[in-house]
């Protein structure tokens, strides 16, 4: 991993907004120690332009079309385990940041940060250290403390991809939980295949047995109309 030493933090940023992205952009180019290699709006951009430009860090927003963060993090983290991942967004409720960080993120942000908490920050997660916004660490460590009992099954997923892997588990195909969710269809398979990343599974079966063992999906399979 690069170090300030051997030369500058080589930086992507993702987020959806042009005025945020080119704000982001040119605040951590000002930084000493930092360039800014690449921009990504989408999900799908992040995964394209990070095996293109090979970044220390993703400077990642949450809230993007299609695939969100938390789903680019973990994917991201399977394709480039070497890419640091910085969270910087305006989300700062439990599930949000539990997310994250269970997808791979290895710092978390909050939008307003000032200049040195940013170059700080970017320094330790490029070094492999993990850094969490002040305002939340102690509620994140609460909730990732291994005594702690979850407050829902798989923590780790998202509310949308819960809502996915539930229909899953009642027996709806791909264009049911599409149309029940008012989601694209290939955004349910983008969201399933994230799904099966984070259980550790390796397709529909495992997942939908998993999930009914774990009460989702009502314990059988709900017949298609």
């Amino acid at each position: 991993m690069t170090s300030p030493a051997a030369g500058p933090i080589r930086v992507l940023i993702a987020d959806d907004h042009p005025v945020v992205r080119r704000g982001m952009s040119a605040l951590l180019a000002s930084l000493d120690g930092v360039e800014v290699v690449a921009e990504a709006a989408t999900g799908e951009e992040v995964l394209r332009e990070a095996q293109l430009s090979r970044p220390d860090v993703v400077v990642m927003d949450i809230q993007m079309p299609a695939m969100d963060g938390v789903e680019a993090t973990s994917r991201l983290a399977a394709l480039l385990p070497d890419v640091a991942v910085l969270v910087v967004t305006m989300f700062e409720d439990d599930e949000t940041v539990v997310s994250a960080m269970r997808a791979g993120a290895r710092g978390y942000l909050l939008k307003g940060a000032q200049q040195e908490e940013i170059l700080t920050t970017l320094r330790s997660v490029a070094a492999g250290q993990y850094v969490i916004a002040p305002g939340v660490a102690a509620r994140l460590l609460g909730r990732l403390s291994p005594a702690a009992a979850p407050a829902v099954p798989f923590p780790g997923l998202t509310v949308r991809e819960r809502e996915v892997l539930d229909r899953v588990a009642r027996g709806y195909t791909n264009a049911r939980v599409a149309a029940d969710l008012a989601l694209a269809e290939k955004t349910v398979a983008n969201r399933l295949s994230a799904i099966f990343l984070k259980l550790g599974v390796s397709g529909r079966t495992e997942a939908v047995i998993l999930a009914r063992e774990h009460g989702l999906g009502g314990g059988a399979p709900e017949a298609a109309p």
